[in-house]
């Protein structure tokens, strides 16, 4: 897959909807919140920022991530999903690695930590395939897996 032709869009009045439209597969449904729920909670937590992922200009996928350090001292990932019917084409990864350079420029970026279920195989995979590492860090359920940035 073309990076270019992968991009992160900003959400807006425009597109929040047709991101609520997105959705995972039924096995997937345990790990990760709905994104009407992520746009909720954005609303009372002001520091979080989302973006639609689009292939070719067409929303595909979601992400949500804080623009303050938190936890580990780091810029934390909450939610990355991609549409049931657009997974295992490498879209993912793409948007994460464009939204991990979009996070390096915030200030003091010195690593990004994203979270997720031990059991969520799909997430395990892309985040080791990216370069996060597992430094034994559990939050709850979670367990958060930390990028170093160079």
């Amino acid at each position: 897959m073309e990076q270019n032709k992968v991009s992160l869009t900003e959400l807006d009045a425009s597109n929040w909807y047709e991101c609520c439209q997105l959705n995972v597969s039924k096995e997937q449904e345990a790990f990760i919140e709905s994104n009407a729920i992520s746009i909720a909670q954005s609303k009372f937590e002001t520091t979080l920022r989302l973006y639609g992922i689009s292939l070719n200009e067409k929303i595909v996928g979601f992400l949500m991530f804080n623009t303050v350090k938190e936890e580990l001292e780091g810029y934390w990932i909450y939610r990355i999903m991609i549409d049931k019917n657009y997974q295992g084409k490498g879209i993912a990864k793409l948007a994460v690695q464009l939204l991990i350079s979009r996070i390096a420029e915030l200030p003091d970026a010195n690593k990004v930590i994203v979270g997720y279920h031990p059991d969520n195989q799909a997430a395990h995979h892309l985040y080791t395939s990216i370069g996060f590492v597992d430094n034994g860090d559990r939050f709850g359920k979670e367990m958060a897996v930390i990028k170093n940035l160079e």
